[in-house]
């Protein structure tokens, strides 16, 4: 079998807060949408907006990060790699789905950077709790930079 490249970079927004499940086996799996939007000139000369959705899976701490910070509308860069699933529907029709496993997932635009709770689906899961104390939130407002030895 010939072996492809199927890699893709993307950034924008959540369409959905992202949900939180864990494998039998106890692996964290976080799903969320995101929507990437682009402008172009139509024939006519008039301005389009598009927006393309893509559905985004990822394992492991980095989903369970995911479900802990992320949110509807949150900006995110995404770095993975493409993947396609099938099925056979409850009607008997054929599915297939293209979503994305996350790779890296770098969190932009904040939002306070304060946890959220995650949403869980399915599984014996149970809900995260929040691991950050006040002083974690207060990273790098104290550091003293030596006033005058800036050399710009």
């Amino acid at each position: 079998m010939a072996r492809g490249f199927a890699r893709v970079t993307l950034v924008g927004n959540l369409t959905r807060d992202p949900e939180l499940r864990q494998t039998p086996g106890g692996t964290s799996v976080c799903q969320f949408g995101v929507a990437v939007g682009r402008r172009y000139k139509d024939n006519s000369g008039q301005w389009v907006d598009k927006a393309s959705f893509f559905d985004v899976v990822v394992w492991g701490q980095q989903g369970e990060n995911c479900a802990q910070y992320l949110s509807k509308g949150r900006e995110v860069a995404v770095d993975g790699r493409l993947d396609q699933r099938s099925w056979d529907a409850q009607d008997g029709s054929k599915r297939s789905k293209v979503e994305i496993i996350a790779e890296t997932v770098v969190f932009l635009g904040g939002q306070g950077g304060e946890p959220r709770e995650p949403v869980h689906r399915g599984g014996n899961s149970q809900p995260a709790q929040p691991a950050r104390d006040a002083a974690a939130q207060d990273d790098f407002r104290d550091i003293d930079f030596g006033g005058d030895d800036i050399p710009f």
